[in-house]
């Protein structure tokens, strides 16, 4: 087959950002060099959040899973010596979506570039944040609505940029089966074209259904990942067609982007998620009728930290490998009329059809958040128990655990740590553009913000006006808190008895002796400090806890350590757990550990679960830490019994 027939590959891309715009704007050029072809932006929590970096809840939290970018000037430097009009963006923010969109215009515009000509895609997708992701601010409705806003100002303004990337990725990474994780972004997709159809002419929405892209998982198990994905083109096409008369075949078509999984990633045996990530890309790549557009792969060691740049740079030459050595671009799709694949499709589309239907009665996605967010954390219990069980095997973690050291744990840990002092050198450049702006001129940008948003105006004419002014981001997001209210989303733990006690006979029992030395029920408290959204095994454990007997208490996520101490103390909790994930540990512990201290609460053992390498759990351990946990530890009933032994005053007086 000669060259010219051959198919284009899809943009590579790697999800990077960390530290400082600076570092941020070094790393993307380099890895441009390297022949990334598309930029892929991870911004830090506070940024996720609508915080500025000197905020109360930002504590340790600056820089760590993301670049943090508080105003126009830290954005100008993100992309100093990058072109915006020759780049294909993606930034995946959701709740501050329509302000790091207005702040990338007015760089745009800084650099002399034909708006108009922007290529990229902003994630917006503020529904999966109740479900999965946790950095939503204000309530449902209203995100719609700024949903919206941006999708009918990128049309009109931005026509070549994708106003919504409906993110399925956080779901499965939530537990999501593969017919859930097409319902629930399927419906979340045409909530947002619900709402967007009365605000263009109808000649002109076909077009504006064709921008609305997709971000999805792929996980290991990678023929039915490869069927669910052919399972979305043939659904998304049908909705297009039969809800909205989309009548142009162009304008169906299914446009997505993909990560593969994290979840599977295993701390265990790290250079085993090489094969994994190999793998799962192949779901999205070996179908050319379901082939992404768009593909970044995770780095083998994120379920051990923050990668490296030479982690990131071996991810994407696996993209290259496979796009440029292998004849798979040139072959028509390999799976078109094979009976298995057929019906493993149409199995799921039933499914899917059917969880549709259901949530379409109930409303739509809006309506059905916290049914949505029951179902996953039950799927995700389910698939838990399974691991634990041995029924799913998961190489190296509850099966063949023995094995060599890996050589790829150099002395650095195989992982790049962020400098604590990134986060003071940030606080100092936000005051000092703070300091240099024009008061008048920000004043007034923000008061035509906030009544923009209270008149139910298109809040991003607004918002670049705003950008242009120096305000920050901490200011453009209390706008919207002040208009429109925080939120706090479902849990989808449900406080009551559970039924799920099958095999917990033993420690149920535990929990009663334990409780009636107590002289009450074992009072376990279970929360997430800081900026940290990832729920997910703060969930079970609480769920687990749960279905052992205990009486739980969980609030959910984004939680200042006083909030913590204060619950402990009105709760008068037994065993406080707590959940980070972000890699902001060691300070938001430390605090919490003084604070408990100073509340005559430092008897109350504390248990801390997250991505916590091992001089960091001795360090937590030497702060008074009682148990640390990470992702290894995997079997949830052995974390139950150290809360029962630790609950116990018998054994507390022994230790």
């Amino acid at each position: 087959m000669s060259e010219q027939t051959k198919d284009r590959p899809w943009l590579i891309r790697t999800y990077a950002g960390h530290s400082t715009a600076e570092a941020s704007n070094a790393l993307y050029r380099a890895n441009l060099a390297k022949g990334q072809t598309g930029l892929s932006v991870a911004f830090d929590l506070p940024t996720q959040t609508g915080y500025d970096s000197d905020h109360v809840l930002s504590r340790g939290e600056v820089g760590k899973v993301g670049v943090p970018v508080s105003h126009l000037g830290d954005m100008r430097m993100l992309f100093r010596d990058i072109p915006l009009d020759q780049m294909n963006t993606s930034m995946t923010i959701n709740a501050t979506a329509p302000w790091l969109l207005a702040l990338y215009i007015a760089v745009a515009e800084e650099q002399g570039a034909d708006i108009s000509a922007l290529n990229g895609t902003v994630q917006n997708d503020l529904i999966k944040e109740y479900l999965s992701r946790g950095t939503y601010i204000c309530p449902p409705a209203p995100s719609l609505k700024m949903i919206a806003d941006v999708a009918e100002y990128c049309y009109t303004n931005v026509p070549k940029w994708n106003p919504m990337n409906v993110c399925s990725y956080h779901l499965q990474e939530a537990g999501a089966t593969p017919e859930q994780e097409l319902a629930f972004a399927l419906a979340t997709a045409t909530a947002v074209l619900d709402q967007l159809r009365p605000r263009v002419d109808e000649k002109d929405f076909p077009a504006l259904v064709g921008r609305i892209s997709f971000f999805v998982n792929a996980g290991i198990r990678f023929v039915t990942e490869m069927c669910k994905m052919r399972a979305f083109v043939d659904l998304w096409d049908e909705i297009c067609l039969e809800r909205y008369g989309v009548e142009e075949a162009k304008y169906r078509r299914f446009r997505y982007g993909v990560q593969v999984n994290s979840l599977g990633l295993t701390e265990q045996q790290p250079e085993n998620n090489v094969y994994r990530i190999l793998i799962e890309m192949l779901a999205v790549t070996l179908s050319k009728k379901a082939r992404a557009r768009a593909v970044q792969l995770p780095a083998w060691n994120e379920a051990l930290g923050l990668p490296r740049p030479w982690d990131q740079q071996w991810s994407m030459r696996m993209q290259q490998i496979l796009a440029y050595e292998t004849d798979l671009l040139e072959f028509d799709d390999l799976f078109d009329g094979n009976p298995a694949v057929d019906k493993k499709v149409e199995e799921l589309k039933a499914g899917a059809r059917a969880e549709l239907a259901l949530l379409d009665g109930m409303g739509g996605a809006i309506d059905a958040i916290d049914y949505m967010k029951g179902r996953l954390v039950e799927s995700n219990s389910d698939r838990l128990g399974r691991i634990e069980a041995g029924e799913t095997v998961v190489v190296g973690v509850n099966k063949w655990q023995q094995g060599e050291p890996s050589p790829l744990m150099t002395g650095d840990g195989g992982i790049m740590v962020v400098d604590p002092a990134v986060e003071a050198e940030q606080i100092g450049r936000l005051n000092a553009w703070r300091a240099e702006r024009n008061e008048g001129e920000v004043k007034a940008a923000l008061a035509d913000l906030r009544a923009a948003a209270a008149e139910g105006r298109n809040v991003m004419p607004a918002s670049v006006a705003a950008a242009k002014a120096g305000v920050t981001t901490g200011e453009w997001a209390a706008q919207m808190r002040t208009v429109h209210g925080e939120y706090r989303g479902p849990t989808g733990v449900a406080k009551g008895q559970s039924n799920k006690t099958e095999g917990l006979d033993d420690l149920r029992a535990a929990v009663d002796a334990v409780s009636d030395k107590l002289g009450r029920r074992l009072k376990f408290l279970v929360g997430k400090p800081g900026l940290d959204g990832h729920s997910n095994g703060a969930e079970q454990i609480a769920v687990r806890a749960r279905d052992c007997g205990m009486d739980i208490a969980y609030e959910g996520i984004r939680l200042t350590p006083s909030e913590i101490v204060a619950a402990a103390r009105k709760d008068d909790a037994h065993v406080v757990g707590l959940s980070i994930l972000s890699g902001s540990h060691i300070p938001l512990v430390e605090d919490l550990v003084a604070q408990m201290r100073a509340a005559g609460l430092g008897h109350i053992p504390v248990i801390v679960g997250g991505i916590i390498p091992d001089d960091d759990a001795a360090r937590l351990k030497a702060m008074g830490v009682a148990r640390v946990y990470t992702p290894k530890d995997f079997e949830l009933n052995t974390i139950m019994q150290d809360i029962v032994t630790l609950a116990d005053p018998k054994a507390t007086a022994a230790e």
